[in-house]
């Protein structure tokens, strides 16, 4: 199976981001990673439950970054990586414009 985490941030502007041959991350180095990019770009919760869950995160970061940032093949690999690897699913879709994740 195809591993990959797709990013859209609207209907003319979708990002692949396949894993296939990336080194997987562990589920806590993706908590921590996602958890120092939350804080680093200064992200806010996207709804106010109180409780940042991973979803919120993955939603968060690039509502903060904007879609340039996944123009940096580093950056936007190791995001692809912490995305799948915190849901430990192989194939994650995280729509900006609608606020979802799905896998």
């Amino acid at each position: 199976m195809r591993s990959e985490v797709v990013v859209r941030f609207g209907p003319e502007q979708e990002i692949a981001l396949p894993l296939d041959g990336s080194e997987p991350m562990s589920s806590d180095a993706a908590r921590r990673w996602l958890d120092e990019q939350f804080v680093q770009h200064e992200c806010t919760p996207l709804k106010p439950t109180g409780k940042v869950l991973i979803a919120d995160k993955l939603l968060a970061i690039p509502v903060a970054v904007g879609s340039l940032q996944f123009e940096d093949a580093t950056w936007a690999r190791d995001y692809a990586r912490a995305a799948s690897a915190a849901l430990g699913k192989p194939r994650v879709r995280i729509d900006v414009e609608a606020l979802s994740v799905s896998y």
